[in-house]
């Protein structure tokens, strides 16, 4: 004799719901970062503790896990300090992209200044903000406010000029920084062959979701990083496809709070219709 499946209730389906969301945006998140394969890996391997524990009536290391869940909980936090906080930073912006760029006009002439820099082998560190400030990292710069031109670029990172040591921070469609100390990254994983205008760019990238372009002065060559993952050696069309692929087209999409409507209202009609059928069947 069947037993009748029990659905759960309102309460239940709203909690089913607030799990699904916070699971949901937690890897959403996590995606592609360095906290990834951890957090699976954590994820694997305390569901197969649980199982152990109550298919072995593991008593007392299901009690152990207990009394270890807070400092379970804390060692989470420390781990994946940089996802929490670019995750946080994501909620709490106010603009989607700001006015990091306006239009194509602005991404040809970052292009043109970073093939011009590149040919003659000019070493330079170029951040485009968008939604996360990079007020504190401006400030140990010089403070500008320029319109972006290849020439003036291209004069900033001159090797004789007295503001080429550092980087530049684009924002708003303006130069508002040169000269600046961006923090470098941290990652074990970093290759030692890269000097430190990347490790620079990685590590503003991984603070911050600016887009950061960096050209070799031992090789010309010109990379992008974002997310902090490093892209290298990009030609013209290749830099000009990511930056509008990126910066303006994404802008355009379903990107920030349109992107996170549309995927709520999609949790929130599979979550109705479960409970219209569990209300059906019951």
């Amino acid at each position: 004799m069947w037993s009748r499946v029990e659905f759960p209730g309102l309460n239940g389906w709203i909690e089913i719901l607030c799990l699904a969301v916070v699971f949901y945006y937690l890897f959403f998140f996590l995606k592609g970062t360095r906290g990834a394969p951890v957090l699976t890996g954590l994820v694997l391997l305390f569901i197969g503790i649980i199982v152990l524990t109550r298919l072995f009536h593991l008593d007392a290391l299901s009690w152990l896990l207990g009394r270890f869940s807070v400092y379970l909980a804390i060692a989470v936090l420390i781990i994946f300090q940089p996802e929490i906080r670019r995750a946080l930073a994501e909620l709490g912006k106010k603009h989607l992209f700001g006015n990091a760029l306006g239009d194509e006009t602005l991404v040809d002439q970052i292009v043109q200044a970073a093939m011009y820099l590149a040919h003659r082998k000019i070493g330079a560190l170029i951040a485009i903000e968008q939604a996360i400030g990079t007020r504190l990292v401006q400030e140990t710069g010089i403070k500008l406010d320029s319109a972006v031109t290849p020439e003036l670029l291209a004069n900033v990172f001159s090797p004789h000029a007295p503001l080429h040591d550092g980087g530049v921070i684009i924002a708003g469609n303006r130069i508002v920084a040169a000269r600046c100390l961006f923090p470098l990254s941290e990652q074990d994983e970093f290759s030692k062959t890269l000097g430190t205008r990347h490790r620079a760019a990685m590590g503003l990238s991984d603070e911050t979701d600016a887009v950061v372009i960096v050209v070799s002065e031992e090789t010309g060559m010109i990379s992008v990083s974002h997310e902090g993952r490093l892209i290298q050696n990009l030609d013209g069309d290749r830099l000009r496809h990511f930056l509008s692929g990126l910066l303006l087209r994404e802008r355009k999409a379903d990107y920030g709070w349109e992107r996170f409507r549309r995927q709520a209202r999609q949790v929130l009609l599979w979550a109705g219709q479960r409970l219209w059928r569990g209300n059906k069947r019951g």
